[in-house]
């Protein structure tokens, strides 16, 4: 089975996340903010992450570029609410980004194309 790490800081976007990806199959694990998520990636070794840009702390970017540090093979997939960022080069470090939605089509065709489940 392949894993996913979600990491948000909005607790209602972790949870609707990992219920939505679990019943697609997928072993999900969250994370709060960039700091759990560095402790989790080697631990849970995940396949994909799922990344908010905006959190308290660590924010997204910097977690990014500390996650391609540890791990280069990790598929990453920036989650914001805010389209803007996509024109900002250092999400292009991601493979992929998705602006949030209460519809999670868009994500989940991503990651299935990213994972190679298309």
């Amino acid at each position: 089975m392949m894993k996913i790490l979600v990491v948000d800081d909005e607790e209602s976007i972790r949870l609707l996340y990992k219920e939505e990806l679990e019943e697609d199959g997928f072993v999900v694990e969250v994370a709060k903010d960039g700091l759990d998520a560095l402790k989790q990636v080697p631990l849970f070794k995940p396949d994909l992450i799922t990344l908010d840009i905006k959190m308290p702390g660590l924010n997204g970017i910097e977690t990014l570029k500390r996650i391609r540090e540890m791990e280069r093979q990790v598929l990453i997939v920036m989650c914001s609410a805010y389209g803007e960022y996509k024109q900002d080069l250092t999400t292009w470090a991601s493979d992929a980004y998705v602006v949030k939605c209460a519809d999670l089509t868009e994500l989940k065709n991503t990651i299935r194309r990213l994972l190679r489940l298309l």
